[in-house]
């Protein structure tokens, strides 16, 4: 089996090719990455030289690049992850979201389908669901209630998706999963901002009261349900993938500076984020029942795993922290105060 994976130099991407290659879980992975800020090429260090990968750097959105690449490759399955990911960049500056979201789904899927490519798999996030009063949970069927730039993108191009299953019968399936962490995450999102900024003294900036509650899955916890869908979801249907970990982020971020042996007054609160969504629950009771997969580290394992590999990768975390991702952190998070 030959995979293309979009993506693949991000966070969960690259975790997924790596796990994939180390564990031979296909014959052969194509990564197609643009390495933009958030994807870097020393997340995939590890494998580099495995005789199985395959690397081209590429925009999802060029239909010329990507149809010549499909032609050549002819893979069995693609695994879009590739997506502008953050909620406050999309809030700053909406318009690269839509257009790679939106733009570069349609791109795969039209060569996709053009390649007769014989799976689909279409990773999007909890966040299409929006905020949720407890106690509810959303399963596959809550409705869509986006707030964010970077949401409704995401769940346009799950719509997209599921339409190339409707009307060309294309084997698409759609993920959708909570917060991921774990090592080699772009620390602009809550859990690696915190801890490399604990490891360093500098305040941890908290949104609001803090008490926005999310659900928490560990990176590699998630690579394994993707193939689980891969392999055994059924044909247009979407799989929500959750970690069964629900707080509220200041409680993480406390976690965080107790593991880090960092005191609570770096804590520093800052103004809430515009639409800021209070609670995100998902049931992955579905993906469970159909393919057998549950969560298999749980948080506080997970997190001093990661507070561990940051700890001893601070190379990793200054190469990160320059060029573009510094102006937008400098600009939007290391000043901040009440």
């Amino acid at each position: 089996m030959k995979w293309l994976v979009t993506g693949g130099a991000g966070f969960i991407g690259s975790c997924f090719v790596r796990t994939a290659l180390t564990e031979g879980w296909a014959d052969r992975i194509i990564n197609v990455d643009k390495l933009t800020y958030a994807g870097n090429i020393e997340n995939l260090e590890p494998i580099a030289h495995h005789p199985a990968y395959g690397f081209v750097q590429a925009d999802i959105c060029d239909a010329d690049v990507m149809e010549e690449l499909f032609a050549r490759e002819a893979p069995d399955a693609v695994i879009h992850f590739a997506a502008e990911s953050h909620v406050d960049r999309s809030i700053h500056s909406p318009a690269p979201a839509i257009y790679t979201n939106l733009n570069g789904t349609f791109t795969l899927l039209e060569a996709a389908r053009r390649s007769k490519v014989a799976r689909f798999v279409h990773v999007s996030t909890d966040e299409v669901y929006g905020s949720i009063e407890p106690p509810h949970e959303a399963d596959e069927n809550y409705p869509l209630r986006a707030s964010s730039p970077y949401s409704a993108s995401k769940a346009g191009s799950d719509l997209l998706a599921l339409s190339y299953f409707t009307t060309y019968g294309l084997n698409v399936s759609v993920t959708r999963a909570s917060n991921n962490y774990g090592p080699y995450q772009f620390p602009e999102k809550l859990i690696p901002l915190m801890i490399s900024n604990a490891l360093d003294d500098k305040p941890l900036p908290v949104y609001g009261d803090g008490q926005q509650i999310r659900d928490w899955l560990y990176v590699e916890d998630h690579c394994r349900a993707i193939r689980s869908v891969l392999e055994k979801g059924a044909p247009g249907e979407i799989c929500n993938i959750g970690g069964n970990c629900s707080l509220p982020n200041l409680e993480v971020v406390r976690r965080i500076l107790r593991a880090t042996g960092k005191p609570e007054t770096l804590i520093t609160r800052v103004a809430d984020r515009p639409g800021h969504d209070r609670r995100y629950a998902l049931s992955s009771a579905k993906l469970t029942r159909e393919t057998g997969w549950e969560p298999a580290m749980s948080f506080d394992r997970g997190l001093e795993a990661t507070v561990e590999w940051y700890r001893h990768n601070s190379q990793w975390i200054r190469h990160v922290k320059s060029g573009e991702y510094r102006q937008f952190y400098e600009l939007n998070y290391s000043n901040r105060t009440v």
